[in-house]
C-alpha cells in the first residue's frame, strides 16, 4: 500500500472540512485514491445523518448575500443541534458559502440540488454531519428581487433581512441597509396593512381584546390603573366611516366640556392622531412601512423613504433563529 503523505491529507481536509485524523483513516481505507476518501467520508456523514434525524435543529447561523449587482438577494439558516457548533468560525463560513450559492437559484429545491464543489448542496450537508457530529439542515430560505438589493445580518448571525428596492437613486446603498437594520430590529413580518388578510386581523383582534380585558380583571383587584381596551388594532379597520364617528364624538366632548368651537379645530387633529395610534398597534408591530424608523422616532418607514426619493420598498424578507 502507499505511503498516505500528510500533503494529501491536508488536500482531503480542505477539501471535505473533516478532521485529520479522519481523512487520514478515509485515505488508509481507500489506500490513496483521493475521490474513494471522500466517498468513504461522504458514507460516514451519512450513517451519522441517519443516527441522529430526529434531533432537533434549532441552533444555527442565519446568512444574508446579495449578488454583484445588487438586485438579487438570498437568506438562509444553516441549522445545528448546539449553539457552541452555531458559534463556531468554520460553521459560520459554510453558511455563507451556501447562502452565496442560493442567490442564484430560485427556489429551495433548486438549492439543495446545486453545485457544491462536485457535491449537491443536499449532499455536503451530510457530509459535514459527519465531520461535525450534529445533524445540520437547511430551515428558512428566502429570495427577493428588485433595481436594487440591501442587507444587514445582526451580530452573532442569529437575525438577517433584505430589502428589496424599486430604484437606484443616490444613496440607495444605504436606504436598503436601513430598512434592513430596521426589520431585523423591530421583527417586521409584512410590508403594509394593506397586505394583512382580513380574517386574520378579526382574530387578532378579538384575540388581543381578550387578552386586555382579562389583565383588567387582575389589574382591578389589585386596585391599579386599568389598560386601555382598544377597538380596533390595524389601519385597515379606521374606514373614513370609523374617522368621521371618532370626529364626531370628539366634538361632542368638546363641546360638553365647553371649549369654544372656534378651537376644535387646533384640538380634534391631535386627538384623531392619537386614536390612530391606539387603534393601529398590530400595525406598529409587524407592518415594516407603519413602524417608528429606529433611526427617527419622529418618522415612519413609510415617511422615511418618502423623504429619500423616487424609491419604494418592492419586498423585503428576515428570517430569525430565537
Amino acid at each position: 500500500m502507499a505511503k498516505i503523505t500528510a500533503a494529501e491529507v491536508n488536500n482531503l481536509r480542505k477539501s471535505t472540512g473533516a478532521g485529520m485524523m479522519d481523512c487520514k483513516n478515509a485515505l488508509v481505507e481507500a489506500e490513496g485514491n483521493f475521490d474513494k476518501a471522500v466517498d468513504i467520508l461522504r458514507k460516514k456523514g451519512q450513517k451519522v445523518a441517519d443516527k441522529r434525524a430526529d434531533r432537533d435543529t434549532s441552533e444555527g447561523a442565519v446568512i444574508a448575500k446579495v449578488n454583484d449587482e445588487n438586485t438579487k438577494g438570498a437568506i438562509i439558516s444553516l441549522n445545528c443541534e448546539t449553539d457552541f457548533v452555531a458559534k463556531n468560525d468554520d460553521f459560520v463560513a459554510l453558511a455563507t458559502k451556501f447562502a452565496t450559492i442560493a442567490v442564484n437559484c430560485a427556489t429551495k429545491e433548486d438549492f439543495l440540488s446545486a453545485d457544491f464543489g462536485g457535491m449537491t448542496v443536499a449532499e455536503k450537508l451530510i457530509e459535514q454531519t459527519g465531520v461535525i457530529g450534529e445533524k445540520l439542515a437547511i430551515g428558512a430560505f428566502e429570495k427577493v428581487a428588485g433595481e436594487f438589493v440591501g442587507s444587514y445580518i445582526h451580530v452573532g448571525n442569529k437575525i438577517a433581512a433584505i430589502t428589496a428596492l424599486s430604484s437606484t437613486i443616490d444613496g440607495v446603498a444605504e436606504v436598503a441597509k436601513d430598512l434592513s437594520m430596521q426589520a431585523a430590529a423591530m421583527g417586521a413580518s409584512i410590508l403594509s396593512y394593506k397586505d394583512f388578510d382580513p380574517a386574520y386581523i378579526a382574530s387578532e383582534t378579538e384575540a388581543r381584546i381578550a387578552v386586555i380585558e382579562k389583565d383588567n380583571i387582575e389589574l382591578g383587584r389589585l386596585g391599579k390603573t386599568l389598560k386601555n381596551v382598544p377597538t380596533y388594532i390595524s389601519r385597515a379597520q379606521l374606514t373614513d366611516e370609523v374617522i368621521a364617528q371618532e370626529t364626531t364624538r370628539l366634538q361632542e366632548q368638546l363641546k360638553a366640556e365647553g371649549k369654544p368651537e372656534q378651537i376644535w379645530d387646533r384640538i380634534i387633529p391631535g386627538k384623531i392622531e392619537r386614536f390612530i395610534s391606539d387603534n393601529t398597534t398590530l400595525d406598529t408591530e409587524q407592518c415594516l412601512l407603519d413602524q417608528v424608523f429606529i433611526k427617527n422616532e419622529k418618522q415612519t418607514v413609510a415617511e422615511y423613504v418618502s423623504s429619500v426619493g423616487d424609491v419604494a420598498v418592492v419586498d423585503f424578507k428576515r428570517v430569525s433563529i430565537a
